[in-house]
C-alpha cells in the first residue's frame, strides 16, 4: 500500500512539473546526432578495404599457441585412427 501512495504522489508531483530545457531546437540535436554518426560510419567504411593491402601470408605452426587447430588433417587425408 505504501508503494502505490509513493507512485500517486510522484506521479502527482511530476504532473506539475516543467519539462528540462533543451540546449537547441530538437531538429539541431537530431542533426548534429546525425552529422556524428554518419563521421562515425565515414571513418569505419575507410577502414574497410585495410586488409586488402597486402596477398594473405601462409600462418606458420606455432607450437606455443593454445589451441593449434590440427584436426587430424594431414596433407589433405584423414586420419584413419577415430
Amino acid at each position: 500500500m505504501l508503494t502505490q501512495l509513493a507512485g500517486v504522489v510522484l506521479a502527482e508531483a511530476a504532473a506539475h512539473e516543467e519539462p528540462w530545457p533543451l540546449i537547441a531546437p530538437p531538429f539541431v540535436i537530431g542533426g548534429v546526432m546525425l552529422g556524428s554518426l554518419l563521421l562515425l560510419m565515414f571513418v569505419c567504411v575507410s577502414f574497410m578495404n585495410l586488409g586488402n593491402r597486402h596477398e594473405a601470408v601462409e600462418v606458420a605452426d606455432d607450437p606455443h599457441k593454445q589451441h593449434t587447430n590440427k584436426h587430424m588433417h594431414h596433407d589433405g587425408q584423414a586420419s584413419s585412427d577415430h
